[in-house]
């Protein structure tokens, strides 16, 4: 519904300001694009990071938060079948592996401050980049957030072994995004920095548990003889939601392309490196801890079946330890979101797409952050967190969170990007078939895939209705010039 909404958005024509002044016999006309404005007098970022910066980025985005407290909804849509889960979480990753290659196409040959707000905006049209960028900065970016916040209040609540309610997971999640908020306002470098030292932390468990798993746990073949009869049925589809979920998070590296360094080169680069990587690791993780706790159990403990399998070979200090790993690796995960989410609140002042537009256009001096794009999403994080308490609280949402569905409304829109590839291709800007019309095919069909997944959700409609709305809003909204014409 919202990526139709894209396609057939009405097109307004800008109004630009135009000055006229009369010399001698000719007339000067000087045409000033307000947004051009803005952008020379706010954007003054320094570029800030490296290609290992925007691979860690992705890689500790993705990894952190999901593959930890959503194998154990993998295994209760596919009735603990450890083989079909293998199996959608392959196929899942083909919306993250070609659509990160179709996008790395559009990102090589971009320009400007905002990642998918920037490829829409030069290769579709400014309304539809507008509207984009308030579905994913008002919706998709801060449901993604404070559900990864409140898993760490799950795991700290855990690893101190107090009896958790959901009002001290969600306290202690909103305490630690605070902190994280206030680091990202401190030291941009900081917070670099911690996203490197973070992605690295994470992978140690995830290879240990994948390691033991394999060599030494044992296998369930049960679940194998089973596989047939699973299959039949039409619910391990809902597995796609949870997958999606531990998938999500490649995009928001878009989001900070104008401070890493040589972006036309090295983004395209960790858009392709980091999701093959991914894949690896999550195949292996998720076998790795099915034998080693197996799956009746996993399911039975649910998010706890992380400190089980810690403790199983590790015993008691060990598995405290390896929960600080665990809570360290998604803290980093919620520092890019949170990295990602600012720069997109900025880009869209910058360009004049959100109301106070030079208010949130601005970066601080002092700390060389978008302080006010930083307080407005922080702001907007909390609103979600309350809803996410809600819905939690009176389980509103079965097997899933507020975040699962806005990140399939995402998958859909990523489609109209994708099209735009296509016709690169048929321009000639694109030369190989392979990267014009193969890989981008491929990607709709991840897409397509997480969304039929999606609509298994039984308030699919309500939230994609929710996000179209706000598309609505969006195109509604009178832009500010953003080029000149």
């Amino acid at each position: 519904m919202v990526a139709f909404l894209f396609c057939v958005v009405s097109v307004s024509r800008e109004n630009m300001y135009c000055a006229c002044k009369s010399m001698g016999n000719q007339i000067e006309y000087k045409i000033f694009d307000k947004a051009e404005e803005m952008r020379g007098k706010f954007m003054e970022t320094k570029k800030k990071f490296g290609l290992f910066t925007a691979i860690s980025m992705i890689v500790g985005i993705v990894i952190g938060s999901g593959i930890f407290f959503k194998s154990d909804n993998v295994l209760v849509a596919t009735e603990g079948n450890v083989v079909l889960g293998i199996l959608v979480f392959g196929m899942a990753a083909s919306a993250i592996v070609f659509g990160s290659l179709s996008i790395a196409e559009l990102a090589m040959r971009s320009d400007g401050t905002g990642g998918i707000i920037v490829y829409a905006e030069e290769h579709v049209h400014p309304r539809v980049a507008q509207m984009f960028g308030w579905v994913q900065n008002f919706v998709y970016y801060p449901t993604v957030t404070v559900v990864v916040s409140w898993v760490i209040g799950i795991y700290t609540c855990i690893l101190f072994g107090i009896e958790a309610t959901l009002e001290l997971q969600v306290m202690i999640g909103v305490a630690f995004m605070t902190l994280l908020y206030v680091m990202n306002y401190i030291s941009v470098k900081l917070s670099g920095y911690f996203q490197n030292t973070s992605t690295i932390v994470k992978i140690i468990p995830l290879f240990i548990v994948a390691i033991v798993g394999i060599l030494f746990g044992e296998p369930n073949f049960s679940v194998v003889e089973h596989a047939t009869s699973a299959v039949k049925g039409a619910g391990w589809i809902a597995a796609v939601g949870p997958i999606a979920f531990s998938y999500d998070g490649w995009i928001v590296a878009t989001s900070v392309s104008h401070e890493i360094k040589n972006e036309k080169k090295n983004l395209p680069k960790a858009l392709v490196i980091a999701p093959i990587f991914i894949l690896i690791i999550y195949v292996c993780y998720f076998l790795g801890i099915s034998l080693l706790v197996g799956p009746e159990r996993i399911m039975e403990l649910g998010d706890a079946h992380v400190d089980v399998a810690f403790n199983s070979f590790l015993g008691s200090f060990g598995s405290k330890i390896f929960l600080v790993f665990v809570i360290i690796s998604i803290m980093g995960t919620t520092n890019g979101l949170i990295l990602g989410g600012s720069r997109g609140v900025y880009a869209l002042g910058l360009k004049g797409m959100i109301p106070k537009s030079k208010v949130f256009a601005k970066i601080n001096g002092k700390h060389d952050v978008p302080l006010n794009g930083l307080l407005l999403y922080y702001a907007i994080c909390i609103v979600w967190m309350g809803i996410h308490y809600i819905t939690t609280k009176y389980q509103l949402l079965s097997n899933s969170d507020v975040s699962e569905i806005s990140i399939v409304t995402m998958y859909m829109l990523y489609f109209v990007l994708y099209i735009q590839v296509i016709k690169m291709k048929k321009r000639g800007v694109i030369t190989s078939a392979w990267r014009g019309y193969v890989i981008p095919v491929l990607a709709m069909f991840g897409s397509i895939f997480i969304f039929v997944g999606g609509i298994q959700n039984k308030m699919f409609l309500a939230y994609v209705g929710f996000s179209a709305v706000v598309a609505i809003i969006a195109a509604l909204y009178k832009t500010k010039p953003t080029r000149k014409s």
